[in-house]
């Protein structure tokens, strides 16, 4: 007598779904929180429309007036950048330095900017004490071309290798400033006494360059000793 085989388990039979069931099971799997992980957010949905737009400007080709109009249309972009960055931050400054309190000048301490050495000098001009007016009011004269980034005076440099420098840069200035050394050295160093007209002769020096564009602008001069 032949034997029946046993029927199988209702585990091992393949589950074959119809087009309801099978949908139905999908939406399940679906509905799953690592799925909705996995979609995109709003940001970066976003960011895709952006750069897809952007793309859609450089890779598409756009030939006769309307390319035109695109170019101008991103250069004014770029000029309205550029010019927002200079007035957030302001133009380079690569030629202005920050004095430290101790900063040397003609072997000397002398943190003060142009402004106040010149403040500083009219004060002693007012009382009388010319020597003081005159070396402080040349000093005001080094430490502008300094800032205006004209003529570099390094510790060690002399008042006569400044007025060569800055001789460089105002040529038509090149008498005035040796006589303005002149006075300097003959006041600071030689202790002669100054006197009114010495130290109007400086000042004019100083208001005169401050007025005038040095002929060499690209890069700093040197006032080696």
């Amino acid at each position: 007598m032949r034997s029946v085989p046993a029927p199988l388990a209702p585990s091992s039979i393949p589950l074959i779904p119809d087009g309801d069931e099978a949908r139905k099971w999908a939406e399940e799997e679906l509905s799953r929180p690592v799925y909705r992980e996995a979609e995109p957010t709003f940001f970066d949905r976003m960011a895709r429309a952006v750069g897809e737009f952007v793309s859609s400007l450089f890779n598409a080709e756009v030939d006769g007036q309307w390319g035109l109009v695109l170019a101008l249309i991103v250069t004014a972009i770029i000029v309205v950048v550029i010019v927002a960055a200079f007035l957030a931050w302001g133009l380079p400054r690569s030629t202005r330095r920050v004095r430290a309190a101790g900063a040397q000048l003609f072997g000397e301490a002398e943190g003060r900017s142009a402004a106040e050495l010149r403040t500083a000098a009219a004060e002693a001009a007012s009382r009388g004490a010319w020597d003081a007016a005159l070396v402080l009011r040349f000093r005001a004269l080094a430490r502008a071309l300094d800032e205006r980034g004209v003529v570099e005076t390094p510790p060690g440099a002399t008042v006569h290798a400044f007025a060569r420098a800055a001789e460089l840069a105002f040529p038509s200035f090149g008498d005035d400033l040796e006589a303005a050394a002149t006075a300097f050295d003959d006041v600071r160093y030689l202790r002669r006494p100054g006197t009114a007209a010495l130290y109007a002769g400086v000042a004019d020096v100083d208001d005169a360059i401050a007025r005038a564009k040095p002929v060499l602008r690209e890069e700093l001069i040197g006032a080696g000793a």
